[in-house]
């Protein structure tokens, strides 16, 4: 048994047809052919089956992408941090050492430390010839349904996060043989930090089943952003506001003092 979301656009269209069809029914007695026509092209009406659906990006990870290339190969590989995928490139340059070997400023061993082994190899950009390397960072995406929200929710401002923040609860454990996980709480949103053994890890787990719903969107589900190192490791619905100048600041605090409505007694 499907039963339709009224939260989404689908949902509430699909409840909408019912209750037409229903209230036909309630008239007439059955659906008739020229009323059951009429009803559902204008249904039909309301849907755009033309358009593309709209997706939105979410960020689920990030890898860092390693090109090296040379006369006979152009390779490409992914890997978690930066470092080894550094450490990667260095095996290849230290195993191709006698290629630049008697240069100078070239010394008889390759250098230990791998971004020195690979700067001494490669060398300027501009003089690097046929070998050549490019290593960068590169989010991981995936394209996902935009959800419909409808006008009236708005993620809380800057005084009201001030203050959900300040709130914030800490839920220590009951102790090294006591139940419970080290966790964070605010607005809601249960966050477990804490190490595990099982994992071999520092582990990170965020609940949003308790979420306020101060930041609670409708189809009950909470935008989140999440960082590592200042690295965006996952991003969804998250909606980044472009900071205001010093000037425009002070233009929308004089403009909201002028359109307040004044109390009434």
């Amino acid at each position: 048994m499907i039963t339709p979301d009224p939260a989404v656009p689908e949902g509430a269209a699909i409840i909408d047809l019912a209750e037409r069809m229903q209230a036909l029914q309630d008239r007439t007695g059955e659906w008739p052919g020229a009323d059951t026509v009429t009803i559902l092209g204008t249904w039909l009406a309301g849907f755009d089956f033309a358009s593309p659906v709209p997706r939105t990006r979410h960020v689920a990870g990030s890898v860092w992408v390693l090109r090296r290339q040379d006369r006979h190969a152009d390779q490409v590989s992914l890997w978690a941090d930066e470092q080894s995928a550094l450490a990667d490139l260095a095996e290849h340059v230290r195993s191709s050492w006698d290629n630049v070997r008697g240069r100078d400023g070239i010394p008889e061993d390759a250098p230990l430390d791998d971004r020195r082994a690979v700067d001494l190899y490669y060398g300027p950009r501009e003089h690097r010839g046929d070998e050549d390397y490019s290593l960068y960072g590169e989010d991981i995406g995936r394209l996902v349904r935009t959800p419909s929200t409808p006008a009236r929710f708005l993620f809380p401002g800057e005084g009201v996060c001030a203050e959900a923040n300040s709130a914030a609860v800490f839920h220590a454990p009951a102790g090294p043989g006591g139940e419970g996980l080290p966790c964070m709480e605010v607005a809601g949103v249960l966050v477990f930090a804490y190490l595990d053994a099982s994992m071999q890890a520092v582990r990170v787990s965020v609940h949003l089943d308790t979420a306020d719903e101060l930041v609670l969107q409708p189809g009950d589900w909470v935008p989140l952003h999440v960082d590592v190192e200042g690295s965006t490791v996952f991003s969804a619905g998250a909606t980044p506001v472009r900071a205001l100048s010093g000037q425009r600041w002070r233009w929308v605090r004089w403009l909201s003092r002028r359109l307040r409505w004044p109390r009434g007694d």
